[in-house]
């Protein structure tokens, strides 16, 4: 099976579009929504609840996960990927900041791409470092760390939200980018509110960027494709509360999800 680790719901509309590129495969889901959200935190945590989610996800039937969060994934994946090397580890972890990254930089005309994050994505500087390798391009980030929790908490189409859209979009706006990188899962959730508040800017989110960049990663190791399981039913675990998470899961995912709980060190 394909493992998905996200910190909470965020990466289940991510999730959905991969299961509409790829349905062939198994898929297992684990949202960290009772510690969510991972961008205030310091990077110790971030890593620890990381590999957490990820030995969680191998122990349950996964032969590859893909870390949906993009904090976790600038603060956590590199390290982890190290470890596992150095053990000789056969799992295998990916992370979505060097497509992403790819994809910003061959969006932009002027030069000028603007990366709306998490405070911890933002304070790793993860973006900057990745897109400016592919060109000369300038970087400008913003946090916005009110949107994840307003999601978390079923708000996404409340007018709060709209409104603290608006207020971090606005500076990256005076810079004149021409690309938009949303770089957490969740607000793909809201991007539609974004793309309109954006005013023509290209956006580019997890759910336009993973599903193609999974499909290519399994062609050219086919020897990992092989140990996939195809046909089987997808499981959903969150940290958090089920019911809340089944509700608002299945909105965000397309489609009702039976989820279990899933205890990770709390």
């Amino acid at each position: 099976m394909i493992g998905v680790f996200d910190s909470g719901f965020g990466g289940l509309h991510v999730l959905k579009h991969v299961t509409t590129r790829l349905p062939q495969y198994g898929y297992i889901y684990l949202g960290d929504s009772a510690r969510a959200p991972y961008g205030p935190r310091n990077s110790d945590e971030i890593y620890a609840f990381t590999k957490q989610g990820i030995e969680f996800l191998f122990s349950h039937g996964a032969q590859l996960v893909v870390l949906a969060c993009n904090t976790a994934s600038s603060e956590a994946l590199r390290k982890i990927q190290m470890e596992y090397q150095a053990l000789g580890n056969p799992n295998k972890v990916l992370g979505v900041l060097i497509p992403f990254a790819e994809a910003a930089a061959a969006s932009t005309k002027n030069g000028r791409v603007g990366v709306l994050a998490t405070e911890g994505t933002v304070r790793s500087g993860a973006f900057v470092r990745e897109i400016t390798k592919l060109g000369n391009i300038e970087v400008f980030q913003q946090a916005a760390p009110e949107l994840v929790p307003l999601i978390e908490a079923g708000k996404q189409d409340s007018d709060e939200a709209l409104l603290y859209i608006e207020k971090y979009l606005s500076p990256l706006l005076t810079h004149d980018i021409d690309t938009l990188v949303l770089g957490c899962t969740h607000y793909g959730i809201v991007q539609e509110k974004i793309k309109k508040a954006a005013k023509g800017v290209y956006v580019v989110s997890e759910r336009d960027v993973v599903p193609d960049s999974l499909a290519r990663y399994l062609e050219r190791h086919p020897d990992i494709e092989q140990t996939i399981q195809e046909n089987v039913p997808s499981h959903f675990y969150t940290t958090g509360d089920v019911a809340h998470f089944e509700t608002l899961g299945s909105l965000f995912f397309g489609s009702a999800i039976h989820a279990e709980y899933a205890e990770l060190g709390i």
